[in-house]
């Protein structure tokens, strides 16, 4: 059975055929990330839909943001009480798009909040960091996380060890056919601390491909690149990562 951890279900045309693709590929569970409140619920829907979906629940940094706090802590409340929540994700901190320090501060304390609730649910956080990698690092190790995974990580070589020093997860994308950085993490970290991603519709595996047609099946590419890298059978990689899933879910 093969997982893709982090997608994004809710904004993929077609998506009967999507899952039909899914299933040819011998996909056994698609986490589906929510953003907002909006696809929260799309996610949870889904989720109640398909058998292979499973949801994860959160406020991207950025739309985040665009919330009161107490709309924030209202959001917070609805996952606590959600029966179905898989995770929390997808949530983090994202500095690329924000250079004002009291915004930036107040990304923090948002990630600080989905840090707690993952812990009082005792379910995993799937996070983004992008350009602030150091920053959510800091955060899941002040609040003691153990249940982390790290989404499409971008990090230092450094930074990449803190993670595993911590036992924490990280995602392979489907742009690892192409990317050395993804390359170097499918080859040196620990294979029981690996999961495989689309974050469908984008990182499309080929270069010849318009990079928002991707789609939970492909997630196989990921798989296919690691087995290659590590001398490795790909039914070897395809039981070790589920078995990573049954042990962390």
């Amino acid at each position: 059975m093969f997982i893709d951890i982090h997608c994004h279900l809710d904004i993929l045309e077609n998506l009967e055929l999507v899952i039909k693709n899914a299933r040819k590929n011998k996909l056994g569970i698609i986490l589906a990330q929510g953003v907002d409140v909006r696809t929260n619920r799309k996610v949870l829907e889904l989720d109640s839909k398909y058998m292979e979906v499973k949801s994860a629940l959160g406020l991207y940094p950025m739309d985040a943001l665009k919330l009161s706090d107490e709309e924030i802590d209202e959001e917070i409340d609805f996952i606590r009480k959600c029966k179905n929540v898989n995770a929390i994700g997808e949530v983090g901190i994202d500095f690329k798009e924000s250079e004002d320090l009291k915004e930036k501060e107040r990304q923090k304390n948002i990630f600080r909040k989905f840090v707690l609730l993952s812990m009082e649910l005792n379910i995993p956080i799937i996070v983004h960091s992008r350009k602030a990698e150091e920053e959510c690092i800091s955060i899941l190790e002040e609040l003691k996380a153990k249940k982390v995974i790290m989404h499409c990580f971008c990090g230092n070589k450094k930074l990449v060890s803190r993670i595993k020093d911590n036992n924490w997860y990280i995602t392979i994308p489907t742009s690892v056919t192409r990317s050395q950085q993804f390359q170097e993490i499918a080859l040196e970290f620990p294979l029981d601390r690996l999961f495989c991603e689309t974050d469908a519709p984008f990182l499309h595996p080929f270069k010849s491909f318009n990079e928002s047609k991707n789609e939970p099946s492909w997630v196989v590419e990921s798989y296919k690149k690691i087995a290659e890298l590590r001398k490795m059978s790909l039914k070897d990689i395809e039981s070790r990562i589920e078995k990573n899933y049954r042990e962390l879910f």
